[in-house]
């Protein structure tokens, strides 16, 4: 095994004990950046340099016996919409291109605290808006499994680096299942928090009261890892919690006989591929094998999500989005007539189709004679969603569900059809309304073509010990049967 290979556990392990070089792993990890990231195209700008600086540090400090950091030098890929110091932040999009933030999110500042290395920022749909990562301004992600196939999104860019072994784990975030998707498509695991558990400051905002920063890793311990460095109340951000961070990597041990499971039929209707089914299906059957009690429940207001989401997300995002303008920072377009022209020159020219689409929805949605009609009643749909989610977790703790209703498709095939592919976040977006956490966690691939499957787990807000622990338990006594061997990609 190259060292690039490494699960972030058995990384953290061995550097430990002092049975590897962290110098080495960066240098391996941008050996395999070099081979392979012209044609995934997961990264938008690697931190090479400053890496490498950073491990030698580490080090140092291990031959010295000094004591290391918890994370001791991981090496961490960045989605670029969390703000790095002196490190280009620019959501993919042509309007914040230069844009160096003076200052580190919060779950960066959390993460080089502990020890963890960044290895660059990982390319986007534009501002988060998408479902496939085709949405970039700047280059289209890959699918490694197959590289005429999208990656999902909008943090695909990140699900990318961690299956190409460009990375041993990734930050991304989750506004509709941006994290969850690209996980299912890449055949990674990718965990969405309780909304209000990460901290979202420094976290450029699509919709502020859907987003979450979430983890792509490549085993359910490595998601646990990184929960108990990112988790945590932020007075700098109005919306975080004031709850106790638990070790989630104890959570992490065998037996779920205690734990009730309900799975949905709604999700598991018309537009759902065989494939999908048969595989999640399969997964719900060895999670009763292994003792947990597993029934059938009903999530009726489901049908609404899809429009409550796009609504409210829309909404917000022209609200957050109106102080991209060319004043303070970004792009500015300098021949124009008056200010008011500026804006028109500089919005028209920096924001992509999809985002542009987007605002012109979401100030529509919010214009006068339309809020009541539109906004508010998503807001009502939004509630009775989260009430269905309350009653059902009165009886189980687990909800069991596919996280997209098809395997990865192909570049181009639906980004003509915008209702189209904003179906693809049907079954992921409803626990977003809901400020739940979900994980996607591979159980299969399609028999044709080989493509990832995930397997969505869902619990009660603020128990994400439960989800990791259903997700160990599936990858100890039953994903170990899946393991097939990634094509090969063409290098050049």
């Amino acid at each position: 095994m190259q060292l690039n290979e490494l699960k972030g556990i058995d990384y953290i392990r061995m550097v430990h004990e002092k049975e590897l070089s962290v110098e080495q792993v960066i240098l391996d990890i941008f050996s395999q950046i070099d081979k392979t990231d012209k044609i995934f195209k997961a990264y938008l700008r690697t931190n090479r340099d400053e890496a490498l600086q950073e491990a030698r540090v580490i080090d140092r400090k291990i031959s010295n016996g000094e004591k290391i950091p918890p994370l001791a030098g991981l090496p961490v890929a960045v989605k670029d919409i969390i703000c790095t110091e002196g490190i280009e932040t620019n959501c993919a999009s042509r309007i914040l291109q230069g844009f160096i933030p003076p200052f580190n999110a919060t779950v960066i500042r959390k993460i080089k605290d502990a020890g963890a290395i960044i290895l660059g920022k990982t390319n986007m749909d534009e501002f988060g808006m998408g479902s496939s990562n085709e949405n970039s301004a700047y280059q289209v992600t890959t699918n490694p499994w197959d590289i005429t196939r999208v990656p999902g999104g909008s943090s695909g860019g990140s699900a990318v680096a961690v299956a190409a072994d460009e990375a041993l784990v990734a930050l991304g975030t989750d506004t509709g299942g941006s994290v969850r998707l690209p996980a299912s498509f890449c055949g990674v695991v990718g965990l969405k928090p309780t909304y209000g558990r990460v901290s979202r400051y420094g976290v450029i905002a699509y919709a502020s009261s859907l987003d979450q920063v979430g983890v792509l890793t490549k085993s359910v311990q490595d998601a646990a890892l990184m929960m108990n460095i990112i988790c945590g109340y932020d007075e700098m951000d109005s919306t975080s919690a004031k709850v106790p961070v638990p070790d989630f990597l104890s959570a992490c041990r065998d037996d779920i006989s205690d734990l009730r499971f309900g799975v949905p039929g709604e999700y598991f209707k018309e537009g759902l591929n065989p494939e999908v089914k048969d595989a999640v299906l399969k997964a719900i059957d060895h999670i009763s094998k292994l003792g947990g009690k597993v029934e059938e429940i009903s999530l009726p207001s489901i049908e609404y999500a899809l429009p409550a989401y796009y609504l409210i997300g829309m909404a917000e995002a022209s609200s957050n989005l109106a102080k991209f303008d060319g004043v303070q920072y970004g792009l500015r377009i300098d021949d124009n007539d008056d200010l008011e022209d500026m804006y028109r020159k500089t919005r028209s020219s920096g924001f992509g189709p999809e985002v542009i689409r987007r605002i012109m929805l979401g100030t529509y949605a919010l214009s006068s004679g339309y809020y009541d009609a539109y906004y508010l009643k998503a807001q009502k749909v939004r509630t009775v969603i989260k009430e269905d989610f309350d009653k059902v977790f009165k009886n189980i703790d687990i909800i069991l569900c596919p996280a997209s209703p098809v395997p990865a498709f192909k570049i181009g095939e639906k980004i003509d059809d915008p209702l189209t592919m904003y179906l693809t976040d049907t079954y992921t977006m409803p626990v977003n309304l809901a400020g739940l956490p979900g994980m996607s966690l591979n159980c299969g691939f399609t028999n044709e073509d080989n493509l990832p499957i995930g397997l969505q787990i869902i619990s009660r807000a603020f128990e994400e010990e439960n989800i990791l622990r259903v997700g160990y338990n599936l990858e100890r006594h039953y994903n170990h049967t899946l393991k097939i061997k990634r094509p090969k990609p063409p290098v050049g």
